[in-house]
């Protein structure tokens, strides 16, 4: 995910500052120090928005490459973007029947009335977007990310209901990953022979249940991490190491979804791909990315190259859809460290950098 300039929306008027008790919040600084941990009165919700309680927040890989100084946020700010919570307060214009609803959001807020909004079908590239986790403390309310008690939704954020067979470590990871997979995986939806998927972190393996319950015959999920490659059977994959991923045919893969942000993957996708292919480029959002590729490779194979950046609201809809629908089927407690408190966030973000989980979590 690259870093978004931000046009945000003026200031509401509020109906009062102190009267729904206090928050807690783990300020980001800066890469290389530690994480300040305050606490601050609720605002009321002004129109359009939603107070949420934060019950379980996970730490996305754009949260790290942040916390290492890879990409720049504006700071002081609160980090966190992946989390389900309960709605607390709402403002007007918004259902009062959802407060103690359990929810989950999009990661973006979106104006609803510019081209990318209306005439594109492109929200997340909105003209006046809003990131969750992205934005400094001197945004709107503050309460801007989730790595806190409580976060403030404003009024162009879709918020999404939880049904009960969903749990909060099934749930959080999916307002950005599984959505966004979602999103790159809309073309491929109608099934076909054999698919490959490059990487099989949290995106690969969601990739590899996706497209299994498309219809597709064979998933094939390459990653040179045998740790990682041992969860790709239990999400309906078929693991490959990089170089038994070398030993398929030309032209073998109806379609390639790269999900690793590397650049050096693609000349074996277009190897693998047959003419007419699909290939699906979602991980190399950074700008290391420049591709080994000429013009002639793609059009003698007559090939349709697709960038994913983020989603819709539609993806997250179907994204807790799938989830409702194969709650038992697949172990996705798996992918979700137990939860770490709030106050051990630098150490979560330790525990992260190790990759034992695909996602760690943690918990106000």
């Amino acid at each position: 995910m690259n870093p978004i300039v931000m046009a945000v929306a003026p200031e509401p008027e509020r109906r009062g500052m102190n009267s729904l008790g206090v928050a807690h919040l783990a300020v980001f600084n800066g890469p290389g120090k530690p994480f300040e941990f305050r606490s601050l009165a609720l605002p009321e919700p002004a129109a359009g928005e939603v107070l949420v309680a934060v019950s379980l927040a996970t730490l996305c890989g754009s949260d790290l490459h942040t916390f290492d100084g890879r990409r720049q946020e504006p700071t002081p700010c609160v980090l966190g973007h992946e989390a389900v919570g309960r709605v607390i307060a709402v403002g007007e214009g918004r259902d009062p029947a959802s407060v103690g609803q359990r929810v989950t959001w999009t990661l973006a807020d979106s104006c609803g009335g510019c081209r990318p909004c209306l005439d594109w079908e492109l929200p997340q590239k909105c003209e006046r977007l809003f990131k969750y986790g992205h934005a400094p403390m001197g945004s709107g309310t503050g309460f801007n990310g989730c790595y806190a008690s409580h976060i403030v939704l404003r009024a162009g954020t879709t918020v999404i209901p939880l049904p009960d067979s969903v749990t909060d470590a099934m749930a959080a990871p999916a307002n950005c990953a599984l959505a966004t997979m979602v999103a790159a995986t809309e073309p491929l939806t109608t099934g076909g022979d054999t698919v490959v998927i490059q990487g099989a972190g949290l995106l690969g393996l969601y990739g590899g249940a996706l497209l299994k319950e498309a219809g597709w015959r064979r998933v094939l999920v390459v990653d040179r991490n045998p740790a990682r490659l041992a969860f790709v059977p239990r999400f309906g994959g078929e693991p490959l190491t990089c170089s038994e991923a070398e030993a398929l045919p030309s032209g073998s893969a109806d379609a390639v979804i790269e999900a690793t942000g590397s650049p050096a993957v693609v000349p074996e996708a277009i190897r693998l791909l047959r003419p007419g292919g699909h290939y699906a480029l979602v991980g190399m959002v950074h700008p290391d990315s420049h591709l080994d590729l000429t013009g002639e490779a793609i059009i003698r194979k007559c090939l349709t190259l697709r960038g994913t950046h983020n989603y819709a609201p539609r993806h997250l809809r179907m994204a807790v859809a799938f989830l409702t629908q194969h709650a038992a089927r697949y172990p996705w407690a798996s992918l979700v460290s137990p939860p770490l408190p709030l106050q051990e966030l630098g150490p979560a973000f330790a525990l992260a950098h190790q990759g034992l989980w695909p996602r760690v979590s943690v918990s106000p």
